[in-house]
């Protein structure tokens, strides 16, 4: 900007700037605002300082182009709403003047009043329209002004006011856009970062589709919750029906989290005594029982850097969920039988097919633990709840069985794989795995698996009224002794579905709705070997 298009001056109502260095020094300031707003603020203020004026603001337009607003009061005011002197300057495009007294009679914006209420009635009140002076000519807000007539009248006629306002203009146009390309910039970095972050976390959870498998909904969007909880430090709390492939998740976590490098530790805590789990656990020191001729580190110690997973965490003692909270709030832990603490630097995850606020209601889990445990939870959807998964599940298991045994592939014919859409699944992806895996055994080498290699297929149903099945009509026939074909059929059906579940007595009896030691009896009773 050419400093000597301000250093003229003529006479008035005062002098916007002094001559010579004070006037220069006066545009620098204008000249190095870093924003519209300071600009505007330092501008009214010579304006006050420099011509006399009671009171002098710089209002913007906003970027809609229908409200102005005003820097230092949270207030709009519509282009719109003739209530208030800016609209009409606006809306004419020339400059508005009008006794203060006669302004607040006439123009009752609340806004307007409010902020010309401290000013003698005996001011004029002057608003000049402000808009770009290069080729765009856009808008850029408005110019208020209170004093004395012959100040206001004086200004019109300063020639060094009119170069006042051409530098204010040129400033605040240019300063805009540079603003506008910031803010511009900004939104398209963050854009930009979020495009980028979306299409890594998509990359990853596509990348676990080979391990948590399935193309539904429902396994979809848990792909994509273990991406974001691998992104965390919080525990992760897995809750699920038994066979959902809680311990898979548990390890994508770790595999996908910045601990991927560390150790994983696994635990159920079903499955190991109460009086061993402890030492599991926490280690113990040498001599710290009958037995302990050594010291030993345990797994709490051997995850340090790493994840630590406990599975079936519904099963822990209630002792031990105190001082597992203790490890997970200070970090610390003690050994059986040590007399110093230790520090342990782990991520946990735990996982339960349990539903532990019962086990609160019933004081046999520790309120204070579930909410520490459950800072991210993550529920896994039974295999019932996306039965489209059942296909690419039963393919994969029978490859994965072929691979395992040194078999040729085995396809499944479209009847197998309806009569595998149409059960129920009360273990979940466990007990389809299971049942593929005895379906590969019974098929010979270079067969497809029929309907007839599944165990414990459903019965075909009816047809119409009085017209049953031959073959079932022809094995009816044969029955001389009902109590001993019902114990038969009880025998076969108890045996394949301990077949189906590796001889597990407490699956095989949840599947057939029975109390586990009802099954234990039964198999006695009919002298199952169900080891």
């Amino acid at each position: 900007m050419d400093m000597r298009a301000i250093d003229t001056s003529r006479g008035g109502g005062g002098r916007v700037m002094g001559r010579g260095l004070d006037g220069m020094v006066q545009a620098l300031a204008l000249v190095e605002s870093a924003s519209p707003a300071e600009l505007r603020e330092r501008g009214s203020g010579l304006l006050r300082d420099g011509c006399g004026l009671a009171w002098a603001e710089c209002l913007y337009l906003e970027e809609s182009g229908r409200w102005l607003g005003r820097d230092r009061v949270d207030a709009r005011l519509a282009c719109d709403d003739f209530r208030h002197p800016y609209a009409h300057a606006i809306r004419q495009g020339r400059v508005l003047r009008l006794g203060l007294a006669e302004a607040r009679s006439r123009l009752d914006h609340p806004d307007f009043q409010a902020q010309v209420a401290a000013l003698p009635g005996r001011l004029q009140l002057e608003v000049r329209p402000l808009r770009a002076l290069d080729g765009a000519r856009e808008w850029l807000g408005a110019l208020a002004m209170a004093g004395d007539d012959s100040v206001l009248a004086g200004l019109a006629e300063d020639a060094e006011f009119a170069a006042f306002e051409s530098l204010l203009c040129r400033l605040w146009a240019r300063l805009s856009r540079h603003q506008g390309e910031r803010h511009r910039e900004t939104r398209l970095r963050q854009s930009l970062a979020q495009l980028s972050d979306g299409a890594r976390r998509q990359e990853l959870a596509d990348r676990l589709a080979g391990d948590l498998l399935g193309a539904s909904p429902a396994m979809q969007a848990l792909r994509h919750q273990v991406v974001r909880a691998a992104e965390t430090s919080l525990a992760v709390l897995l809750q699920g029906e038994t066979g959902t492939g809680k311990d898979r998740v548990a390890r994508a976590i770790h595999r996908l989290s910045p601990r991927a490098e560390g150790p994983f530790m696994a635990i159920n805590c079903a499955a190991i005594p109460e009086s061993l789990l402890e030492s599991e656990l926490f280690g113990h020191a040498r001599g710290a029982f009958s037995g302990a001729d050594r010291a030993r580190e345990g797994l709490i110690g051997q995850a340090d850097g790493g994840t630590l997973f406990l599975d079936e965490i519904g099963d822990m003692p209630l002792p031990l969920q105190a001082k597992l909270l203790r490890v997970l709030e200070s970090g610390r832990y003690r050994p059986l039988g040590a007399s110093e603490e230790r520090r342990a630097d782990l991520r946990l995850v735990a996982a339960t097919h349990q539903p532990l606020r019962e086990r609160i209601r019933d004081q046999r889990f520790r309120a204070d633990l579930y909410y520490r445990l459950g800072q991210f939870p993550l529920t896994l959807p039974p295999l019932r709840e996306r039965r489209e998964d059942i296909a690419v599940l039963a393919e994969a298991f029978a490859a994965d069985f072929c691979a395992r045994e040194g078999r040729d592939e085995l396809g499944i014919t479209p009847a197998a794989l309806r009569q595998l859409r149409g059960r129920d699944y009360p273990g979940n992806v466990r007990e389809l795995k299971n049942l593929i895996d005895y379906a590969c055994a019974m098929t010979r080498a270079g067969d497809d698996i029929e309907p007839a290699a599944l165990p414990g297929q459903p019965e075909p149903e009816d047809t119409a009224p009085g017209g049953g099945d031959d073959t079932t009509a022809e094995a009816a026939s044969k029955v001389h002794d009902l109590r001993r074909a019902l114990r038969d059929y009880e025998a076969e059906l108890i045996r394949q579905r301990l077949l189906l579940f590796g001889g597990n007595r407490a699956l095989a009896a949840e599947s057939l709705g029975l109390p586990k030691r009802t099954l234990a009896h039964k198999c006695r009773q009919l002298e199952l070997d169900a080891k």
